[in-house]
């Protein structure tokens, strides 16, 4: 505790170890600010990070202090020693999070005259060019601007960056196992190399599911040295219930797509959001953009039929800046009630305070978004409120076995069984991210006016982030590269761009690792609405539901990408398009064991209850607590209780086995075959137990999933393919439990002692 405040350069606060070790203009501010005491995870962090040589790891709930955590001690420093040069660089995965923190820390800089810029898409020429001109103080900065100053400023590097100090990832997990990660871990080794010495690194994050990965994929091989400084939690209160809601019948497939004033259950669950949310602030979590408009569309009508004022506000990335940065703006102020309906771009970053509760809609997409999701709310004491809701078609006599099983309802609640156990996703491991090196190669040539192959192998791959590509693999690598005219080779060997890398280089969007697909520009007179795909059907005349309201389409201009809108009472749900997340092996466990179990969760209303028994009682039905093969007409179904990954692998082998198999939710669905026929395919991946992951890729139709994919010969995509995509122990060992599980049924069948 501090009781009063500091005189001169001496600190009465020696309660408080931390809080002595601070430059004393920090500490004047602290007590400007009037804390009463520094939160845990600052005590620890302060000491660690002042030492300016260690690498840190800050772990800590939403809303703990870690920004402070981390930049009391870096402003300690740099207040003690002023350079000609950027000395610490913040890098954030958002620009509406860089904005944010750079409001918040200007406030703590400005009384210690340390400059502090931003710079992304949204920044003026002229204040960046005031960074470049007179660099100082903390730059705050995205992956993909960052990566424009090697290309653009590659002679310039050395001078802004030749004195800096701390390098401060923020959000640390939305990196992890991404393209965009393997971006910023290139960038940061070829930052130390143009400055010839090691920069310590600090990350934040509030949800890693193990630390050691984070550890490793902080400072690549040497994730043993890093300092990881957990702050224990806080034994939060949290309310929780989960609602289920049924659909009165069995959907009709000849209708065909929904309407859009939404299903029947999905006005009913907007009618509860209506009656429960209306009047407080909250955020409300839907898994897909389509799914935003249509439940803020909803939203927005339940409050004019009742003749109130709308609080309920769409948020999502093919939003205007101005629309979301308007619904930040209302969750900031809280002079009136809002709610916003949002897809994971609330998920993290800017800092609106604390909201009443958090309403997911639909399976939330994994257990660390939900846990993510859930750390807006309930903070300063309060609890946390979480409410989950849940639809279920009707079934009948043809429904699907699968869809009796009430699949979504149990998923639900195995991740939320597995977020109480404080279980999270951990990131995604061993791929090779050949489509970032494909840019990482080009922007190292870039920056550089050349290289040779020996010097690009060193820095990207030997010492660099990407150390799973042998010398081998990389020589094949740059032989593909030359093939398409990305790079050439001088006389002398040294590799320079192609024109067909110059073109890729030169273009707007090179400096993102990830992709960005075309897009229309929607506008309403002078104003602009967002972004659509241009993949996207539309017609002049045509109608759109966008930013939570009804237009009707009055042009088209195809030249300049433009759609222009106008009020209208009709409105479509657009398709935005997207994928769905990958579901992990520990969730499907979990699912089997929420089968299985007697035990109904007190988070449960009477649907969610009675969907719960239905489910258990067909999961009985089906035999599937003894058996992993339900045969179902002319179709096999295959329920191994195994994630994405492996189930992916398996389609592959029994494909290589001339098998026709496709993945429906949690099962597989061979066709044309048989239940002897498919356990001898079976078999013969057992037996065989060395399955060749780069053959099975081979097998898979579409392996281009990142930006630079198809830039990549088909050998490359698939020993890409394979290192990301696949699990052949994984599938070998399902197969293995699968065989083995029908073996003990058929001799159990065959002895039973009333035979």
């Amino acid at each position: 505790m501090m009781s009063s405040p500091p005189s001169g350069s001496e600190s009465s606060a020696a309660e408080s170890g931390a809080f002595s070790l601070l430059h004393e203009r920090v500490r004047r501010w602290i007590w400007e600010q009037r804390w009463s005491e520094l939160r845990e995870i600052q005590e620890r962090s302060i000491p660690a990070i002042l030492q300016g040589t260690e690498d840190v790891i800050l772990a800590a709930a939403t809303a703990s202090g870690k920004t402070e955590a981390a930049f009391l001690p870096i402003c300690s420093r740099l207040t003690s020693s002023p350079a000609n040069s950027i000395q610490a660089l913040y890098i954030g995965p958002l620009k509406a999070l860089i904005n944010d923190q750079w409001d918040r820390l200007d406030l703590l800089c400005d009384s210690l005259e340390i400059p502090v810029h931003r710079w992304h898409g949204d920044v003026g020429q002229a204040a960046k060019k005031r960074v470049v001109s007179e660099p100082k103080g903390i730059l705050l900065i995205t992956p993909e601007s960052l990566e424009a100053h090697f290309v653009i400023r590659g002679p310039q590097l050395a001078r802004l960056f030749q004195d800096l100090e701390f390098v401060v990832i923020d959000e640390l997990h939305s990196f992890m196992g991404t393209e965009r990660g393997r971006q910023l871990q290139s960038l940061l080794h070829r930052l130390e190399l143009v400055v010839r010495r090691r920069i310590p690194r600090i990350a934040l994050s509030a949800t890693i599911g193990e630390m050691n990965l984070a550890a490793d994929f902080l400072r690549p091989g040497e994730g043993g040295r890093v300092e990881v400084i957990v702050a224990p939690s806080d034994g939060q209160e949290l309310k929780l219930q989960l609602k289920g809601y049924r659909s009165s019948a069995r959907p009709d497939a000849s209708a065909g797509n929904q309407s859009q004033d939404g299903s029947g259950s999905d006005q009913e669950i907007a009618a509860e959001v209506f009656r429960l949310l209306r009047g407080t602030d909250n955020l409300i979590f839907t898994n897909a953009r389509a799914r935003v408009e249509m439940y803020a569309d909803l939203l927005r009508r339940f409050s004019d039929a009742a003749s109130v004022p709308n609080e309920f506000f769409p948020h999502h990335g093919s939003l205007s800046k101005e629309i979301r940065e308007e619904a930040e703006s209302r969750l900031k102020d809280r002079s009136r009630p809002i709610n916003v309906v949002a897809t994971s771009t609330l998920e993290m970053g800017i800092d609106i305070g604390s909201v009443e509760s958090i309403a997911q809609i639909g399976v939330p997409p994994s257990v660390a978004s939900l846990r993510q999701r859930l750390g807006r709310s309930g903070r300063r004491g309060k609890p946390a409120v979480l409410r989950i809701f849940v639809h279920e078609e009707g079934i009948d006599s043809r429904t699907h076995p699968q869809d009796t099983l009430r699949c979504e309802l149990i998923e639900s609640i195995a991740m939320v069984n597995l977020l109480l156990a404080r279980w999270y996703e951990p990131p995604a491991s061993g791929a090779l991210h050949l489509s970032t090196l494909v840019q990482q190669m080009l922007s190292l040539v870039a920056q550089h006016g050349g290289a040779t192959a020996g010097q690009a192998f060193r820095v990207l791959c030997e010492s660099g982030p990407f150390r799973g590509i042998t010398s081998t693999l990389f020589a094949t690598f740059l032989r593909n590269l030359g093939e398409r005219d990305l790079i050439t080779q001088m006389h002398d060997g040294t590799l320079v761009l192609g024109l067909a890398g110059e073109r890729i280089v030169n273009h707007r969007d090179f400096y993102a690792a990830f992709q960005t697909p075309e897009e229309f520009r929607l506008t309403s007179g002078s104003r602009t609405l967002g972004t659509l795909p241009i993949s996207q059907p539309v017609a002049v005349g045509g109608f759109l539901i966008f930013a939570g309201r009804r237009w009707q389409v009055l042009s088209i201009d195809l030249e300049h990408k433009q759609i222009d809108l106008q009020p209208a009472a009709g409105g479509r749900v657009p398709l935005f398009g997207g994928s769905g997340t990958s579901i992990h092996d520990r969730v499907r466990e979990e699912m089997f064991a929420v089968y299985q179990s007697f035990d109904v969760p007190v988070f449960l209303d009477a649907t969610a209850r009675d969907l719960l028994r239905e489910g258990r009682e067909n999961f009985q039905r089906l035999g599937l607590r003894r058996t992993m093969i339900v045969p179902f007409g002319k179709v096999i179904l295959l329920f191994p209780w195994v994630g994405d990954r492996i189930l992916d692998t398996l389609i592959l082998e029994l494909h290589g086995k001339g098998l026709k198999v496709s993945k429906e939710g949690i099962a597989l669905s061979v066709t044309d075959s048989s239940e002897l026929a498919l356990l001898a395919h079976l078999r013969q991946i057992v037996a065989v137990e060395s399955a060749d992951p780069i053959v099975l890729a081979k097998l898979a139709v579409n392996k281009e999933r990142e930006k630079y994919d198809h830039l990549l010969g088909d050998e490359l995509l698939s020993v890409d393919f394979a290192a990301r995509s696949l699990d052949v122990d994984g599938a070998l060992e399902t197969a293995r439990r699968i065989v083995d599980a029908t073996a003990v049924r058929t001799f159990q069948a065959e002895f039973r002692p009333d035979r």
